[in-house]
């Protein structure tokens, strides 16, 4: 293996929400083109769809991208990125949701950044700081606490940290968000190796019961980095309503204007 970072992108056609989500038009473009590009502005010296769709495979090629086809049967994005990343030499895999088009490809490097400089640092992850108080009780908005080095102790979709005395009504109605609360982003850094490995780990109690399929990582006892970006990101495009913000945004240059 070549140091070095690839980034894949898992693309596929179904989605309950909105689908074709990756071939959905953006300022002219499908969706897909706008993250590819993004990720091409990163330090990747590698990016690559992996898909199992052949409309997504000629999109892709269509516009000058690489994609490869993968089996249709993979239970999760990350069972996909494992078998595409498979034919790469770089010692680092970031992938990057297709569902992302105004990623800050400076948040890419930032994730791949700890694996490169730690040899034995297995994975790594994104959040930021929770700013808005409707998202604290929000079970879509997955929450994130750290120890010291940085590192992820606990994924939930719950309020974590619980703050005793603020809290301990329970849900009710609040205006202000518990001091050190970071939301989760999407966004992976696997070591290679580990990435192939991660896919024949046994799922586990806590992330059946939180959905979340990071919590495995670590009820097997290995340790994600967690780094921290100085402002909110952007989140992604998921539903008809999200893709109407887009297209304000691609069209006006203000989200939710």
């Amino acid at each position: 293996m070549t140091q070095g970072f690839a980034v894949i992108i898992p693309a596929r056609f179904a989605s309950t929400r909105l689908p074709g989500k990756p071939l959905v038009d953006l300022g002219g473009r499908p969706m897909i083109q706008w993250v590819c590009e993004a990720a091409a502005r990163s330090g990747a010296s590698t990016v690559l769809v992996a898909t199992d769709d052949a409309r997504i495979f000629d999109a892709v090629t269509g516009f000058g991208g690489r994609a490869v086809m993968t089996s249709p049967d993979h239970p999760s994005g990350t069972d996909r990125v494992a078998e595409a990343a498979s034919g790469l030499r770089e010692a680092v895999i970031v992938n990057v949701q297709g569902d992302e088009p105004f990623l800050d490809p400076a948040l890419i490097d930032r994730v791949a950044a700890p694996l490169l400089a730690d040899p034995d640092l297995p994975m790594s992850t994104l959040a930021h700081p929770l700013t808005s108080p409707d998202e604290v009780f929000n079970p879509n908005v997955v929450k994130v606490t750290r120890n010291r080095r940085g590192d992820a102790l606990y994924f939930s979709r719950a309020p974590i940290p619980w703050e005793r005395d603020r809290l301990a009504n329970g849900r009710g109605t609040i205006d202000w968000v518990p001091e050190g609360m970071l939301r989760h982003v999407g966004l992976y850094g696997f070591r290679a190796d580990f990435l192939q490995r991660f896919a024949t780990l046994e799922p586990t109690p806590l992330e059946r019961i939180e959905r979340l399929e990071q919590l495995r990582v670590l009820e097997h006892g290995h340790a994600i980095r967690v780094e921290v970006a100085a402002g909110v990101v952007r989140g992604g495009v998921d539903s008809p309503e999200d893709l109407e913000l887009a297209r304000r945004f691609v069209a006006t240059g203000r989200a939710g204007s």
